[in-house]
């Protein structure tokens, strides 16, 4: 699967290695900076794809009016000034670059957990208003102290590796990793955490379960004096609260990179930023030279992957589309066209849906290759909700069909099952209702895509999934298939093969020569074309 794009809008200062590597892979740029939403909102209707780092907000308003759009790309890391939720609905794919500043954020972590210990920031300023005050400032040694670590994705593992190396005992929380899984940390639940760390940080993204994650209340479980480290993005600590415990004496010192506002203006912001056990930076963790030319590279490559699939880059940082690897791989384009051929057969079997809220699909893999296949799962309800005919708010595709089904109401459960054969790869789709349901299987062959099953009814070779296919549904097939072949030449239709089923129904396939665009209805036979 590719992402065809012509035309890329920068709208945020990057390194011109993104700009150049672009245009040398065939595509149009063009940069502008510091644009109002109103402006974006007028510009964006032109571009195929968009890069921002953390200025632009790409907002609802603005993706409303992005008609092309396929791809927004954020140089960095965190996309919370990206709307997320309304760009899978328009079935726009959102990147990011997760590992391209993750040694420049690790490093400022780092600094900051040293400088808080050392009382550096302090005893700098004071050497330089003239005091000479070391009792004033002694700190303390890392060596021996505790450390948690809040989120152990690629920067929470590489601070917890360099803070092992200065003598800490690493506790980690982490609901996706298992208890030793990392070398050197202590994998803890959360509550865990706050009684035996001395020194906090968290490496997190911004989302409802993280918001406010460090707050008065748990401070109020932590050591009292523990010192709180955040690199990650603003919102993550309760500022209110954490000024509250520096008054108390509950936090011993904190030191932040990152703010709920940027810059901060507010008058209770401007207040932690200046209590004397507080060492804040102007969101410097990926202010590096190296770190701004490898997110530069990293967004530009990932583009570039998805307008090229042969062209040796890949997507590493899909946030909305986690399958999109499995998607572009042309292994998988046969798979991926069964499920959306599956899932198209398996609604028009639905019958006439109103609604699908009550209805639930059953997607079931059976064999070796198809035991990780998660993009089938996209693939079905793509089919299933483009053949249903049910308008959608936006136009359906492979990013948007998961959201879009949820919306619609439609349960959806995925399982694998094993077999005797593990070669035998088949896919199954089961919809209906509590009352009843139907089942289609397929499977791919030689790169085509077979239908093999309705129901209880098997074809004994298969029928190929092709343009070319027209399916109904009879009861007589001593009748039936006279009846449908002399309908189809009058017609003036040319059938070059025809399959038949039985079981509670008789099902008969039939394939022409070329596409029939229109339903050619048969005396006691039904269509599903």
């Amino acid at each position: 699967m590719s992402i065809q794009l012509k035309k890329v809008l920068i709208s945020d200062a990057v390194d011109e290695t993104c700009v150049q590597l672009l245009k040398k892979h065939g595509l149009q740029v063009t940069c502008k900076y510091k644009l109002s939403q109103e402006e974006l909102i007028k510009e964006i209707p032109e571009y195929d794809a968009l890069i921002v780092r953390s200025d632009t907000k790409v907002r609802a308003e603005v993706l409303a009016a992005a008609t092309k759009l396929r791809v927004v790309g954020r140089a960095g890391t965190g996309v919370d000034n990206i709307d997320t939720e309304a760009a899978t609905r328009r079935g726009v794919v959102v990147l990011n670059t997760p590992g391209g500043n993750s040694i420049s954020a690790c490093e400022l972590t780092c600094a900051l957990i040293t400088s808080l210990a050392r009382n550096v920031s302090p005893g700098s300023q004071s050497l330089k208003e003239g005091r000479w005050d070391r009792k004033l400032y002694t700190g303390e040694e890392l060596s021996g102290k505790t450390l948690g670590v809040l989120g152990l994705g690629r920067i929470g593992r590489e601070v917890a590796s360099r803070m092992a190396a200065f003598g800490m005992k690493i506790v980690g929380f982490d609901p996706m990793v298992t208890a030793g899984s990392i070398p050197n940390v202590e994998v803890v639940n959360l509550e865990q955490v706050w009684p035996v760390a001395d020194y906090i940080t968290v490496h997190t993204p911004l989302i409802p379960q993280t918001r406010n994650l460090i707050n008065e209340v748990s401070l109020s479980k932590c050591k009292k004096g523990v010192k709180i480290i955040n690199v990650a993005r603003g919102g993550i600590v309760d500022e209110k609260g954490l000024l509250a415990a520096l008054k108390v004496g509950n936090c011993g010192g904190a030191a932040l990179d990152v703010f709920s506002e940027e810059p901060p203006k507010s008058p209770g912001l401007l207040e932690l930023i200046r209590h004397p056990k507080v060492l804040a930076t102007p969101h410097l963790g990926a202010s590096t030279a190296e770190a701004q030319v490898r997110v530069a590279v990293e967004i530009a490559e990932q583009f570039i992957a998805l307008n090229d699939p042969d062209s040796g880059y890949q997507v590493t940082g899909a946030v909305n589309a986690p399958s999109i690897s499995d998607l572009r791989d042309p292994a998988n384009t046969p798979w991926l066209t069964l499920g959306k051929a599956l899932g198209s057969v398996a609604a028009k079997i639905a019958g006439d849906v109103r609604s699908w809220a009550g209805y639930s699909v059953n997607i079931t893999t059976q064999g070796e290759l198809t035991r990780n296949m998660r993009f089938l799962k996209t693939a079905v309800l793509s089919g299933m909700l483009g053949a249903s005919g049910l308008p959608t708010t936006t136009s359906l595709n492979l990013i948007n069909a998961p959201l879009l089904a949820e919306e619609a109401g439609l349960g959806v459960d995925t399982r694998h099952t094993s077999s005797e054969s593990e070669s035998l790869n088949l896919v199954s789709i089961a919809v209906g209702t509590k009352d009843w349901k139907h089942t289609v299987t397929g499977t791919c062959r030689g790169g085509e895509t077979w239908l093999l099953s309705i129901d209880d009814a098997t074809f004994s070779s298969g029928v190929p999934f092709t343009e070319s296919t027209l399916l109904y549904q009879g009861s007589k097939p001593s009748e039936d298939c006279p009846t449908l072949i002399a309908e189809l030449v009058k017609a003036g239709v040319v059938i070059t093969n025809m399959a038949v089923a039985v079981g509670k129904h008789v099902w008969i396939a039939v394939q022409t020569v070329a596409p029939i665009n229109k339903t050619i209805a048969v005396p006691n036979l039904k269509a599903f074309n």
